[in-house]
Protein backbone atom coordinates (compact mmCIF):
# COMPACT_ATOMS: atom_id res chain seq x y z
CA UNK A 1 0.00 0.00 0.00
CA UNK A 2 1.38 3.27 -1.17
CA UNK A 3 2.34 6.14 1.41
CA UNK A 4 0.41 9.23 1.39
CA UNK A 5 2.13 12.00 1.76
CA UNK A 6 1.23 15.06 3.46
CA UNK A 7 1.55 18.48 1.58
CA UNK A 8 3.62 21.05 3.53
CA UNK A 9 1.22 24.27 4.08
CA UNK A 10 2.80 27.20 3.17
CA UNK A 11 2.29 30.17 5.05
CA UNK A 12 1.12 33.64 3.38
CA UNK A 13 3.49 36.40 4.05
CA UNK A 14 1.44 38.74 2.36
CA UNK A 15 -1.82 38.14 3.96
CA UNK A 16 -0.97 42.11 5.73
CA UNK A 17 -2.13 43.71 2.62
CA UNK A 18 -5.52 42.89 2.94
CA UNK A 19 -6.01 44.31 6.30
CA UNK A 20 -3.67 47.23 5.45
CA UNK A 21 -5.32 48.56 2.11
CA UNK A 22 -8.48 48.61 4.40
CA UNK A 23 -7.37 50.72 6.55
CA UNK A 24 -5.68 53.26 4.44
CA UNK A 25 -9.25 52.69 2.41
CA UNK A 26 -10.54 54.24 5.60
CA UNK A 27 -8.24 56.63 6.60
CA UNK A 28 -8.45 58.39 2.93
CA UNK A 29 -12.35 58.62 4.27
CA UNK A 30 -12.18 59.77 7.00
CA UNK A 31 -9.30 62.86 6.00
CA UNK A 32 -12.25 63.51 2.92
CA UNK A 33 -15.01 63.83 5.40
CA UNK A 34 -12.46 66.15 7.53
CA UNK A 35 -11.86 68.30 4.68
CA UNK A 36 -15.29 68.65 3.57
CA UNK A 37 -16.36 69.81 7.16
CA UNK A 38 -13.40 72.25 7.80
CA UNK A 39 -14.37 73.87 4.08
CA UNK A 40 -15.38 77.30 5.06
CA UNK A 41 -17.79 79.55 2.56
CA UNK A 42 -15.96 82.75 2.31
CA UNK A 43 -19.28 84.80 0.98
CA UNK A 44 -21.31 83.58 3.56
CA UNK A 45 -18.79 83.99 6.58
CA UNK A 46 -18.15 87.31 5.07
CA UNK A 47 -22.04 87.97 4.97
CA UNK A 48 -22.80 86.24 8.78
CA UNK A 49 -20.16 88.27 9.76
CA UNK A 50 -20.49 91.74 8.51
CA UNK A 51 -24.50 90.78 10.02
CA UNK A 52 -22.77 90.43 13.37
CA UNK A 53 -21.15 93.47 13.14
CA UNK A 54 -23.43 95.46 12.53
CA UNK A 55 -25.81 93.75 15.19
CA UNK A 56 -23.28 94.66 18.06
CA UNK A 57 -22.72 98.28 16.51
CA UNK A 58 -19.66 97.92 14.81
CA UNK A 59 -18.86 99.53 11.83
CA UNK A 60 -20.06 97.60 8.47
CA UNK A 61 -17.30 95.53 6.46
CA UNK A 62 -19.29 95.27 2.93
CA UNK A 63 -20.35 98.48 0.52
CA UNK A 64 -23.93 99.54 1.08
CA UNK A 65 -26.14 101.54 -1.38
CA UNK A 66 -25.74 104.93 -2.04
CA UNK A 67 -28.02 107.06 0.13
CA UNK A 68 -30.42 108.81 -1.35
CA UNK A 69 -32.86 112.21 -0.51
CA UNK A 70 -31.54 114.63 2.46
CA UNK A 71 -30.78 112.22 5.23
CA UNK A 72 -27.62 110.46 5.15
CA UNK A 73 -26.65 107.39 7.42
CA UNK A 74 -24.13 108.24 9.39
CA UNK A 75 -22.77 104.45 10.46
CA UNK A 76 -24.94 101.46 12.11
CA UNK A 77 -23.64 102.41 15.17
CA UNK A 78 -25.26 105.99 15.13
CA UNK A 79 -28.24 104.51 12.74
CA UNK A 80 -29.59 101.37 15.13
CA UNK A 81 -29.61 100.50 18.69
CA UNK A 82 -27.07 98.02 20.00
CA UNK A 83 -26.28 96.32 22.91
CA UNK A 84 -24.51 98.97 24.66
CA UNK A 85 -26.70 101.53 23.71
CA UNK A 86 -30.23 99.55 24.23
CA UNK A 87 -31.29 100.11 27.60
CA UNK A 88 -29.38 103.91 27.66
CA UNK A 89 -32.32 106.73 27.33
CA UNK A 90 -33.25 108.81 24.73
CA UNK A 91 -33.16 108.34 21.19
CA UNK A 92 -30.56 106.23 19.67
CA UNK A 93 -31.16 107.12 16.11
CA UNK A 94 -28.52 110.66 15.49
CA UNK A 95 -30.08 114.21 14.24
CA UNK A 96 -30.34 114.13 10.60
CA UNK A 97 -27.51 115.22 8.26
CA UNK A 98 -27.79 117.21 5.33
CA UNK A 99 -26.19 116.48 2.10
CA UNK A 100 -26.31 118.36 -0.57
CA UNK A 101 -27.29 117.76 -3.70
CA UNK A 102 -24.58 117.66 -6.73
CA UNK A 103 -27.63 119.23 -9.38
CA UNK A 104 -26.32 122.98 -9.55
CA UNK A 105 -29.96 124.41 -9.65
CA UNK A 106 -31.25 122.27 -7.04
CA UNK A 107 -31.53 126.14 -4.88
CA UNK A 108 -32.63 128.31 -7.55
CA UNK A 109 -35.95 130.23 -7.21
CA UNK A 110 -38.64 129.46 -9.40
CA UNK A 111 -37.99 132.67 -11.63
CA UNK A 112 -34.26 132.02 -12.03
CA UNK A 113 -35.48 128.26 -13.21
CA UNK A 114 -38.34 129.60 -15.55
CA UNK A 115 -35.44 132.01 -16.76
CA UNK A 116 -32.85 128.51 -17.19
CA UNK A 117 -35.30 127.44 -19.17
CA UNK A 118 -36.67 129.84 -21.61
CA UNK A 119 -32.54 130.34 -22.34
CA UNK A 120 -32.16 126.56 -22.56
CA UNK A 121 -35.06 126.69 -25.49
CA UNK A 122 -33.69 130.00 -27.12
CA UNK A 123 -30.53 128.15 -27.40
CA UNK A 124 -31.65 125.05 -28.59
CA UNK A 125 -34.48 127.19 -31.40
CA UNK A 126 -31.12 129.00 -33.16
CA UNK A 127 -29.52 125.79 -33.34
CA UNK A 128 -32.28 124.52 -34.95
CA UNK A 129 -33.04 127.24 -37.13
CA UNK A 130 -29.25 127.28 -38.16
CA UNK A 131 -29.57 123.67 -39.15
CA UNK A 132 -32.93 124.23 -40.75
CA UNK A 133 -30.70 127.37 -43.05
CA UNK A 134 -27.98 124.72 -43.83
CA UNK A 135 -30.43 121.81 -44.59
CA UNK A 136 -33.15 123.94 -45.91
CA UNK A 137 -33.16 122.26 -49.84
CA UNK A 138 -33.74 118.48 -48.03
CA UNK A 139 -35.86 120.17 -45.49
CA UNK A 140 -38.64 121.25 -48.37
CA UNK A 141 -38.31 118.30 -49.70
CA UNK A 142 -39.08 116.48 -46.33
CA UNK A 143 -36.02 114.16 -46.74
CA UNK A 144 -35.08 116.30 -43.34
CA UNK A 145 -36.82 117.27 -40.37
CA UNK A 146 -35.89 119.36 -37.69
CA UNK A 147 -38.20 119.35 -34.59
CA UNK A 148 -37.58 121.17 -31.50
CA UNK A 149 -39.12 119.56 -28.22
CA UNK A 150 -39.66 120.82 -24.25
CA UNK A 151 -35.85 119.89 -23.63
CA UNK A 152 -33.85 118.56 -26.76
CA UNK A 153 -33.93 119.14 -30.75
CA UNK A 154 -34.18 116.32 -32.96
CA UNK A 155 -33.00 116.60 -36.47
CA UNK A 156 -34.27 113.24 -38.40
CA UNK A 157 -32.97 112.31 -41.80
CA UNK A 158 -33.78 109.47 -44.21
CA UNK A 159 -31.67 106.48 -44.16
CA UNK A 160 -32.61 106.00 -47.93
CA UNK A 161 -30.77 109.63 -48.32
CA UNK A 162 -28.28 108.60 -46.59
CA UNK A 163 -26.90 104.57 -47.40
CA UNK A 164 -28.28 102.21 -50.24
CA UNK A 165 -30.68 99.31 -48.98
CA UNK A 166 -29.14 97.05 -46.52
CA UNK A 167 -26.04 99.01 -46.18
CA UNK A 168 -24.29 100.77 -43.41
CA UNK A 169 -21.70 102.92 -45.58
CA UNK A 170 -22.95 106.29 -46.10
CA UNK A 171 -23.40 107.74 -49.68
CA UNK A 172 -21.38 111.22 -50.54
CA UNK A 173 -24.51 113.29 -50.22
CA UNK A 174 -24.86 111.58 -46.41
CA UNK A 175 -21.33 112.97 -46.11
CA UNK A 176 -22.27 116.17 -47.09
CA UNK A 177 -25.79 116.47 -45.39
CA UNK A 178 -23.85 115.35 -41.83
CA UNK A 179 -20.99 117.77 -41.87
CA UNK A 180 -23.64 120.82 -42.53
CA UNK A 181 -24.85 119.93 -39.04
CA UNK A 182 -21.70 119.31 -37.91
CA UNK A 183 -20.21 122.54 -38.50
CA UNK A 184 -23.37 124.54 -36.51
CA UNK A 185 -22.82 122.11 -33.80
CA UNK A 186 -19.03 122.18 -33.86
CA UNK A 187 -18.67 125.52 -31.33
CA UNK A 188 -21.77 124.43 -29.47
CA UNK A 189 -21.77 122.60 -25.87
CA UNK A 190 -24.36 120.44 -26.89
CA UNK A 191 -24.35 116.82 -26.48
CA UNK A 192 -25.57 114.25 -29.10
CA UNK A 193 -27.03 111.21 -29.95
CA UNK A 194 -27.49 109.22 -32.27
CA UNK A 195 -30.31 106.88 -33.67
CA UNK A 196 -30.70 104.96 -35.92
CA UNK A 197 -33.91 103.05 -36.54
CA UNK A 198 -34.89 100.58 -39.83
CA UNK A 199 -38.00 98.95 -41.37
CA UNK A 200 -39.08 95.80 -39.91
CA UNK A 201 -37.98 93.61 -43.48
CA UNK A 202 -36.01 91.03 -42.09
CA UNK A 203 -32.01 91.28 -42.85
CA UNK A 204 -29.46 88.26 -42.57
CA UNK A 205 -26.72 88.72 -43.74
CA UNK A 206 -23.19 87.97 -42.69
CA UNK A 207 -22.45 91.44 -42.00
CA UNK A 208 -26.05 92.54 -40.41
CA UNK A 209 -27.24 89.14 -38.97
CA UNK A 210 -30.23 91.43 -38.23
CA UNK A 211 -31.81 94.92 -38.15
CA UNK A 212 -30.14 95.77 -34.70
CA UNK A 213 -26.97 95.31 -36.15
CA UNK A 214 -27.59 97.71 -39.13
CA UNK A 215 -29.30 100.18 -37.26
CA UNK A 216 -26.42 100.51 -34.60
CA UNK A 217 -24.24 100.20 -37.93
CA UNK A 218 -25.80 103.15 -39.83
CA UNK A 219 -25.96 105.10 -36.51
CA UNK A 220 -21.72 104.18 -35.70
CA UNK A 221 -21.29 106.05 -39.13
CA UNK A 222 -23.27 109.10 -38.63
CA UNK A 223 -21.25 109.45 -35.59
CA UNK A 224 -17.99 109.11 -37.31
CA UNK A 225 -18.90 111.20 -39.86
CA UNK A 226 -19.70 113.93 -37.16
CA UNK A 227 -16.33 113.03 -35.17
CA UNK A 228 -14.10 113.46 -38.39
CA UNK A 229 -16.09 116.74 -38.84
CA UNK A 230 -14.83 117.98 -35.34
CA UNK A 231 -17.32 117.36 -33.05
CA UNK A 232 -15.50 116.26 -30.01
CA UNK A 233 -15.69 112.62 -29.24
CA UNK A 234 -16.97 113.15 -25.50
CA UNK A 235 -19.99 114.83 -26.91
CA UNK A 236 -21.05 112.03 -28.86
CA UNK A 237 -22.95 108.96 -28.26
CA UNK A 238 -25.22 106.23 -30.82
CA UNK A 239 -27.52 103.65 -30.54
CA UNK A 240 -29.80 101.34 -32.40
CA UNK A 241 -33.58 100.75 -32.06
CA UNK A 242 -34.02 98.27 -35.76
CA UNK A 243 -37.76 98.06 -36.15
CA UNK A 244 -39.02 98.42 -32.60
CA UNK A 245 -40.27 102.19 -32.51
CA UNK A 246 -41.76 102.43 -36.38
CA UNK A 247 -43.29 106.51 -36.74
CA UNK A 248 -45.48 104.58 -39.48
CA UNK A 249 -47.31 102.24 -41.10
CA UNK A 250 -45.05 99.04 -42.11
CA UNK A 251 -47.26 97.45 -44.67
CA UNK A 252 -46.91 99.95 -46.90
CA UNK A 253 -43.84 101.32 -49.04
CA UNK A 254 -44.31 105.06 -48.03
CA UNK A 255 -44.52 103.46 -44.34
CA UNK A 256 -41.29 101.50 -44.20
CA UNK A 257 -39.43 104.74 -45.45
CA UNK A 258 -40.59 107.29 -43.24
CA UNK A 259 -39.78 104.39 -40.73
CA UNK A 260 -35.87 104.06 -42.08
CA UNK A 261 -34.29 106.81 -40.57
CA UNK A 262 -31.46 108.43 -38.92
CA UNK A 263 -32.28 111.07 -35.55
CA UNK A 264 -29.63 113.32 -34.37
CA UNK A 265 -30.67 114.38 -30.70
CA UNK A 266 -29.31 117.52 -29.48
CA UNK A 267 -29.62 117.29 -25.80
CA UNK A 268 -29.40 121.15 -23.75
CA UNK A 269 -26.04 122.61 -23.09
CA UNK A 270 -24.69 120.80 -19.74
CA UNK A 271 -26.63 117.72 -19.99
CA UNK A 272 -24.88 114.80 -21.16
CA UNK A 273 -26.10 112.07 -23.78
CA UNK A 274 -28.53 110.00 -21.95
CA UNK A 275 -30.59 113.21 -20.31
CA UNK A 276 -33.56 112.89 -23.02
CA UNK A 277 -36.50 110.98 -23.01
CA UNK A 278 -37.34 107.38 -25.45
CA UNK A 279 -37.86 107.88 -28.80
CA UNK A 280 -41.28 107.26 -28.81
CA UNK A 281 -42.11 110.21 -26.18
CA UNK A 282 -40.15 112.70 -27.99
CA UNK A 283 -41.75 111.94 -31.48
CA UNK A 284 -45.01 113.00 -29.41
CA UNK A 285 -44.01 116.13 -28.32
CA UNK A 286 -41.83 117.75 -30.63
CA UNK A 287 -42.67 120.48 -33.05
CA UNK A 288 -41.30 120.98 -36.89
CA UNK A 289 -38.97 123.53 -37.50
CA UNK A 290 -39.47 125.09 -40.68
CA UNK A 291 -36.79 127.08 -42.67
CA UNK A 292 -38.06 130.22 -41.76
CA UNK A 293 -37.85 129.69 -38.22
CA UNK A 294 -41.21 128.99 -37.41
CA UNK A 295 -42.34 125.32 -35.10
CA UNK A 296 -45.44 123.69 -35.85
Amino acid sequence: MARRFAHEEHVNHEAWAIPYGDLITLLLAFFVVMYAISSVNAGKYRAVADSLSTAFGGPPKSMTPVQLGRTQLRGSDYDRPSLATAGAPGPTRAAPVDVPRLHPNVAETPAEHAAREKAMRAQLQGIGDRIGDALAGLVQQKLVHVRQGSDYLEVEIQSDLLFTSGSALPSALAIDTVRKVADVLRDQPNALRVEGYTDNQPIASAQFPSNWELSAARAASVLHVMADAGIAPSRLSMTGYAEFQPVADNTTPEGRNANRRVMLVILPAGQGTDAVTGADTRTRVAGDIHPDGRTG
